[in-house]
C-alpha cells in the first residue's frame, strides 16, 4: 500500500471522477492510495476509518462468518465507495475488501470530517444512491460453495488470532463439523505444507 499527497495528482483523479462537481466543493483532506493486487483495501484488521473511491482497478468484497462459509457481496471498479456504511454504522468485523489488481483510491478520513460529511447535501445523495444499490444486490447474494477443507482455512486466516487454530473441540463446533473430521483436514493440511502444528491441537496457517 502507498499513500499519495501529491497535490496534482489528486487534483486530476479527481477531476477524472464520476463525482467531481460534489468532491471539488468539499473541504477535506484529500490523498490517494496505491493497492497491489491481493492486498486488504478495507478489513477488520484495520483501525482507520477511510471513504475510498476506486480511480482505477476493482476491487472484490466478501463476507465471512463465524464457521468460515464466505459469501460475495459485490465487485467493485471505478467509482465504486467503501466506507459509505462506515459514516453511519460501526465497521462490520466480517466484511473484507481486496485488490483483484493494481489499484488506486481517492481517499480521506471519516471520522476527521465526519461533521461537515452528515451536513452535505449533496454528498448524502450520492450515499444513498450507494447504499441503496448494495442492498438490492444483497438480496441476491449466496454462499460461494466450498469444502469443509476451504472452510478451514478461511476460519483459519480470517477468525482466529494470529491465524492460529487453538482447540480442536471448540473449532470444530463453530465449523459445523465433528472433531474427528476438523483433525483429518489438519493432518492432511500439515502434510501439504499448508499448517504447521504448534502443540496439542494447535495449528498455525502457513
Amino acid at each position: 500500500m502507498e499513500k499519495i499527497y501529491d497535490e496534482m495528482k489528486i487534483a486530476a483523479c479527481i477531476a477524472n471522477s464520476k463525482y467531481c462537481a460534489v468532491l471539488s466543493s468539499m473541504d477535506v483532506d484529500f490523498y490517494l492510495i496505491k493497492y497491489e493486487k491481493g492486498e486488504f483495501v478495507s478489513s477488520p484488521f484495520q483501525d482507520e476509518l477511510l471513504f475510498q473511491i476506486v480511480e482505477q482497478g476493482s476491487i472484490s468484497i466478501y463476507f465471512i462468518r463465524n464457521d468460515g462459509t464466505r459469501y460475495a457481496l459485490s465487485n467493485g471498479t471505478a467509482d465504486y465507495f467503501l466506507g459509505d456504511m462506515d459514516i453511519f454504522y460501526p465497521k462490520n468485523d466480517n466484511i473484507y475488501v481486496e485488490a483483484a489488481e493494481s489499484l488506486t483510491c481517492i481517499a480521506f478520513s471519516i471520522e476527521k470530517h465526519r461533521e461537515m460529511l452528515l451536513a452535505n447535501n449533496k454528498f448524502l445523495e450520492l450515499i444513498c444512491k450507494s447504499l441503496a444499490a448494495k442492498i438490492g444486490a444483497m438480496t441476491t447474494m449466496d454462499a460461494a460453495p466450498t469444502s469443509l477443507a476451504e472452510r478451514v482455512m478461511s476460519y483459519m486466516k480470517y477468525k482466529c488470532a494470529d491465524a492460529t487454530l487453538k482447540g480442536i473441540e471448540q473449532s470444530a463446533f463453530h465449523l459445523h463439523c465433528s472433531a474427528r473430521q476438523l483433525q483429518r483436514i489438519l493432518n492432511q493440511s500439515e502434510a501439504a505444507g499448508l499448517v504447521r502444528k504448534l502443540g496439542k491441537g494447535t495449528y498455525k496457517l502457513l
